[in-house]
């Protein structure tokens, strides 16, 4: 791989090159994409969706959208600080096509922003809620209705992959979604596969999925024109990492390590003097002691805790960048960034109490649990009606309930699609929305 065609300008549709001496220095195209992404609908549903705690109206709890936004601040930095490097190493970038520093952190500050746009409701536990309606739930009837790749888009529902489909999928009037650059695309692409072969090696880009069936042509086309290294050959579309998707998911490794660390302390799951101990050690080389002891809230303790930590991890990601380049434009780098953090157990450290303490909390576990039985319930009445639609066969009961779906998911041209299009409008939710469409289509019955 190589930087000029990693750092393209290409939006869909485009005949031409883009080049980075003819932007507007104003608003370069990257910054658009920033804008784009802020100003769409699936990045404003982002304030009612769960980061950790679902449905929690505490004020200083974190949505997606505060996650997003904070992922985003610590991907632009990430990525100034690499760029930094990389013009130094590569300087034809800057002195023959112009790219300057800021042009990095404006590339992964997009696909930072953008990284969780495709979540569903409910957390994670959204998720594996929509794959198990698919696999073990009612769903599992219209397996014979699908190919085994589409089957397993829905049984592996991905927010990484609807989140690709959202960015880019045409509708009428609208071609190529939000139109934003291929950088920006590729830097969004953590798993740049499809759903099967299922976790085909250990490397990390092979974890999960990024795109489902009906974003196949043009996720070839992004992975093609950024000259991402393919890595699988037939039927089965799989392409090494863009070199930033490793930024931008260090970007979301840390904010979450170090943030949903906080909301846990902020909640009362994490005892202070307990948990800030577990963030002094990760700062140890850093900390102004004098300083510290000088603050007198648990805020204002937290808040300088918590930007020494990010400011640590950030430094030693972009080093783990830059020590590893080469490996990573070859396609032979294969782990997370933060597995070679110097710190890593530290994090390790971190992870392990938050897992016991915030994630397998009681308020969590039983508003997951709402979470399963809203999303199920959802999933039920709206497949059952389009299907009967696609097939010609719906009542006026089911008309009704298509009556409730935006128009921009109604397209029931065969099984998948339709599928597809219910799951991705379900997906679309915030929780508050998700519940209260229940509670109608329930009579009233609250699931919380």
């Amino acid at each position: 791989m190589n930087w000029e065609s990693l750092l393209s300008l290409k939006r869909f549709g485009d005949r031409h090159k883009r080049l980075r001496t003819e932007q507007d220095e104003i608003r370069l195209g990257f910054e658009v994409d920033y804008d784009r992404i802020i100003f769409s609908s699936a990045f404003r549903s982002l304030q009612d969706k769960t980061q950790v705690i679902p449905l929690s109206k505490t004020d200083f709890v974190h949505t997606r959208l505060t996650h997003s936004l904070e992922v985003s601040v610590v991907g632009r930095s990430l990525g100034r600080a690499v760029g930094k490097e990389i013009l130094k190493k590569h300087p034809y970038l800057l002195e023959i096509h112009g790219y300057q520093i800021n042009d990095f952190g404006a590339i992964v500050a997009a696909a930072a922003l953008a990284h969780d746009i495709g979540n569903p409701p409910f957390g994670h536990s959204g998720e594996k809620a929509i794959g198990e309606f698919f696999s073990k739930g009612n769903g599992n009837k219209y397996r014979s209705l699908l190919t085994e790749k589409e089957y397993t888009d829905l049984i592996e529902f991905e927010g990484n992959a609807n989140g690709f489909r959202i960015l880019t999928q045409s509708r009428e009037g609208l071609s190529g979604g939000l139109r934003l650059s291929y950088a920006t695309l590729g830097a969004f692409m953590k798993y740049p596969k499809e759903s099967l072969p299922k976790r085909p090696t250990k490397r990390i880009e092979d974890k999960k999925f990024g795109f489902f069936q009906s974003e196949r042509e043009v996720f070839n086309e992004v992975a093609t024109d950024l000259g991402l290294l393919q890595t699988r050959s037939g039927n089965d579309i799989s392409f090494s990492r863009h070199p930033l998707a490793f930024l931008v998911e260090a970007a979301d490794d840390i904010c979450y390590t170090i943030i949903d660390f906080e909301d846990g302390i902020n909640l009362g799951l994490i005892q202070e003097e307990y948990a800030l101990e577990y963030l002094i050690n990760l700062v140890r080389d850093s900390i102004n002691t004098a300083k510290y002891h000088a603050l007198k809230t648990t805020e204002d303790r937290l808040g300088y805790l918590r930007a020494l930590s990010i400011s640590t991890l950030i430094n030693d990601a972009a080093r783990i960048f830059i020590e590893n380049e080469e490996n990573i434009l070859k396609g032979d780098f294969d782990v997370a960034l933060l597995d070679r953090s110097l710190y890593k157990a530290q994090v390790n450290d971190i992870l392990k109490l938050s897992v016991g303490n915030i994630y397998q909390s009681t308020e969590v576990v039983q508003k997951e649990v709402a979470g399963y039985r809203i999303i199920n319930s959802l999933l039920e009445v709206f497949t059952e009606a389009v299907i009967k639609e696609s097939m010609g066969e719906a009542g006026s009961y089911d008309r009704l309930i298509l009556q409730l779906i935006p128009e921009k998911y109604k397209n029931f041209e065969g099984g998948y699609q339709s599928l597809l299009n219910v799951s991705q409008f379900v997906a679309g939710l915030t929780d508050g929305n998700a519940l209260m469409l229940f509670n109608k289509l329930n009579g009233g019955v609250s699931a919380v």
